[in-house]
């Protein structure tokens, strides 16, 4: 019994270490995938940053009365700022991501600047994501932006 007993203590905390890795592995991947998308507008990359988007993503921008559906409305009004937009370049603060199973959210703050149309800006807000993970792989399924002035 005494063995048993060790084994099974054993056998606990290397399936915790083994989940608790697992999880900090799929954390670094959702904070990564957020910066990968930021990365890809600065780039123009529209391929890049609609890799990332779920099919049935919705958000709320910033200044959005109505619900915002679909990721290829979401891939078009990308496009459309990155014709407008110059020097640009967003960062993250301060993120918190919890998981449970295959759905993810992260929390942050954000600074971001540039030009648009020519004209110097910047703004700062908060964010909140939602991903599902499909195939492997975490996807944006919602975003919600709230700038703070």
């Amino acid at each position: 019994m005494r063995i048993f007993i060790i084994i099974s203590c054993y056998f606990l905390v290397f399936t915790v270490g083994a989940q608790s890795k697992k999880q900090d592995k799929d954390k670094q991947a959702i904070k990564a995938a957020v910066i990968d998308m930021w990365d890809a507008i600065e780039k123009r990359d529209l391929d890049k940053y609609a890799k990332h988007i779920h099919p049935d993503y919705t958000y709320f921008g910033e200044s959005d009365i109505y619900l915002n559906e679909g990721k290829a409305f979401d891939v078009n009004n990308v496009r459309g700022f990155i014709q407008r937009a110059t020097n640009f370049h967003t960062e993250m603060h301060q993120p918190q991501i919890t998981i449970k199973g295959d759905v993810a959210w992260i929390v942050y703050y954000w600074t971001d600047g540039g030009k648009i149309n020519g004209e110097q800006f910047s703004s700062k807000g908060k964010s909140t994501r939602i991903f599902v993970k499909e195939n492997g792989t975490w996807l944006c399924i919602h975003s919600h932006f709230t700038e703070v002035k």
